[in-house]
C-alpha cells in the first residue's frame, strides 16, 4: 500500500508545503499520541529539533496535537537526533519526536518518530498513524481534564553530554588533542563542542552560529571543505564534521584528508574485535559501501552483511542478527551498545579512543584499506520505468559480466526523486567508468523513448 505521508526516514518535505505544514504536524501529534495512548498511566512524549526556522512552527503544532489527546510533552530544544532517541528511553516516554531534515537545506524539514525503546517506528506503525491522520480529528480529542502539559527539560544538554562521554573507555581523556568541530550550524552546536572540551581537548569550533537559514550551508558533513581548511590552518590533530541533526559524521585527519564512514567502520570494528566487544563476528553496511572495506574485513576474519540503502535497514538487520556495529558510507554509523540510531559524536569518540590508546596520528588510524575505484552517476527521468526497458536490462547484464569477480554493480531508483542511481566499483578504474557510462546512456535512451 502506498503511503501518503511517511517516506524512508519519517515525513519530510519543503516547509509550509504539504505535508510539511503546521496542520499536518498537529494531526501527526494527535494521531501518534492517540496510538501510543494505551494503559492507565500518564503518557509522555519528548520533542527535539534542529535549528531550522520552521522548527518553531512545527514544534508548536506537534505540541498542540499531543496535548490535545492527553499526552504530556517534554521539550528538549535543539538536540541531536540520537539524543532524542536516548532521552525517550531515559525519561520513560511513550514516544520520541525529532523535527529535522538532517543534511538537507534549511527550507526542508521533517518529522521522525521513535518508539519507547528509541528505535524508529516500523512501517506498520507508520501506516496506522497515517490512517488516524486522515480520520476526523474531533474523534481523537481527550476530555478537558485530561489535556496534556508541556515542560521544558532544562537538563537535556547535560544529560546527553554525560551519556556521550561515558561511551569512551574508563579514564580515557583527550588531553593534548587539538580538535576542530564543525556542527553544521545544526542541532549539536552546543553539546558537541562542550563534550569534547569536558574530555580535555582543545576545541576550535565552526558551524556553531545558527540563524535558522544557515544549517548545512557550506559546512558540516556534506560540505567539509571549510573543516579541511581550518584543520590545516590551526594544525589540528583531527577535524569532526556533523550534519544538521548530528546523526552522521565525517572525519578529517591532521593532513586535511577526508575520511568517510567506510573507513570509520573499519577502525571501530577492528578495535572492538581486538577488545572482545564486537558482536556477531562482523558489521552491517549497505550496498553502497566500498568493496575495499569488505575485502579488508575478510582479511582480518570479519564478515560484512549488506542491506539496502537507509539506516533503518541497517538497524533492522543488526537487531535481527545480533550485530553491534553497522552503518553507511555517508558516516551514519550505528553502535548499538550505546545507541539505537546513528550518532556522529559518539562515532567520532570511538575513533579518538583508538588514536589516544595507540598514540598514532589520525591519518594512520583511519587508513585501514585502499578504496577501490568507485563511480556513481544519477540519471533523471520524467516518466516510465527505465529499468524495465530491454536495452537497459541488456546493458546491466553486459556490465555485470564484464566486472565478474573484479567488481560490483548497484543499480537502484532513488526513494525520494525520479532518479536512477548507477554505481560500479572494481579493481580496474577504466572498466568501472565504461560500464557506468554504458548503463547511463541506456537509461537516457530509454527515458527519451518513453517521452
Amino acid at each position: 500500500m502506498t503511503r501518503r505521508y511517511f517516506g524512508t526516514d519519517g515525513i519530510r518535505g519543503l516547509s509550509n508545503k504539504h505535508p510539511m505544514t503546521a496542520e499536518v504536524a498537529m494531526k501527526v501529534g494527535m494521531a501518534a499520541g492517540n496510538l501510543f495512548h494505551t494503559g492507565g498511566h500518564r503518557h509522555r512524549v519528548v520533542i527535539g529539533k534542529d535549528t531550522r526556522l520552521s522548527c518553531y512552527m512545527l514544534e508548536a503544532a506537534l505540541l498542540a496535537g499531543f496535548t490535545s489527546v492527553g499526552m504530556d510533552v517534554f521539550l528538549l530544544g535543539p538536540m541531536p537526533t540520537p539524543a532524542v532517541a536516548m532521552l525517550t528511553r531515559s525519561l520513560r516516554a511513550d514516544l520520541g519526536v525529532m523535527i529535522s531534515a538532517s543534511h538537507n537545506r534549511y527550507d526542508d524539514n521533517g518529522i521522525k518518530l521513535f518508539d519507547p525503546d528509541g528505535y524508529k517506528l516500523s512501517d506498520d506503525m507508520e501506516r496506522e498513524i497515517e490512517k488516524l491522520i486522515d480520520a476526523a480529528t474531533t474523534d481523537l480529542l481527550t476530555v478537558p481534564d485530561d489535556i496534556g502539559r508541556a515542560t521544558r527539560v532544562e537538563s537535556a544538554q547535560e544529560r546527553y553530554i554525560e551519556y556521550a562521554k561515558r561511551t569512551l573507555p574508563k579514564n580515557l581523556k583527550l588531553n593534548g588533542l587539538r580538535i576542530v568541530i564543525d556542527c553544521a550550524n545544526g542541532a549539536a552546536y552546543k553539546v558537541a563542542p562542550e563534550a569534547l572540551w569536558e574530555l580535555g581537548a582543545e576545541v576550535i569550533k565552526i558551524g556553531v552560529d545558527p540563524n535558522g537559514r544557515n544549517i548545512n550551508h557550506k559546512c558540516g558533513s556534506t560540505a567539509p571543505e571549510a573543516l579541511v581548511d581550518k584543520v590545516r590552518e590551526v594544525r589540528a590533530d583531527i577535524g569532526i564534521a556533523l550534519d544538521g541533526d548530528a546523526d552522521r559524521v565525517v572525519i578529517v585527519d591532521e593532513k586535511g584528508k577526508i575520511v568517510d564512514g567506510d573507513q570509520l567502520m573499519a577502525v571501530i570494528a577492528e578495535s572492538w574485535h581486538r577488545r572482545g566487544k564486537l558482536a556477531a563476528g562482523g558489521i552491517v553496511a549497505t550496498v553502497m559501501s566500498n568493496l575495499g572495506l569488505e575485502r579488508y574485513l575478510k582479511d582480518i576474519g570479519l564478515s560484512m552483511a549488506r542491506t539496502p540503502v537507509g539506516d533503518r535497514y541497517v538497524v533492522e538487520h543488526m537487531r535481527k542478527h545480533g550485530f553491534n556495529v553497522g552503518g553507511e558510507q555517508s558516516g551514519h554509523i550505528v553502535l548499538s551498545d550505546f545507541t539505537t540510531t546513528g550518532d556522529g559524536l559518539v562515532s567520532a569518540l570511538q575513533v579518538l579512543a583508538v588514536a589516544v590508546s595507540t598514540g598514532k596520528p589520525v591519518s594512520e588510524v583511519c587508513n585501514r584499506f585502499e578504496r577501490l575505484p568507485q563511480l556513481l552517476k544519477n540519471v533523471r527521468y520524467s516518466e516510465g520505468r527505465p529499468l524495465e526497458d530491454s536495452r537497459v536490462r541488456k546493458a546491466i547484464e553486459s556490465a555485470t559480466a564484464k566486472l565478474g569477480q573484479r567488481g560490483r554493480l548497484v543499480i537502484r531508483p532513488s526513494g525520494t526523486e525520479p532518479l536512477i542511481r548507477v554505481m560500479a566499483e572494481g579493481d580496474d578504474e577504466k572498466l568501472v567508468s565504461t560500464v557506468v557510462n554504458d548503463i547511463v546512456e541506456a537509461v537516457k535512451n530509454a527515458t527519451a523513448k518513453a517521452a
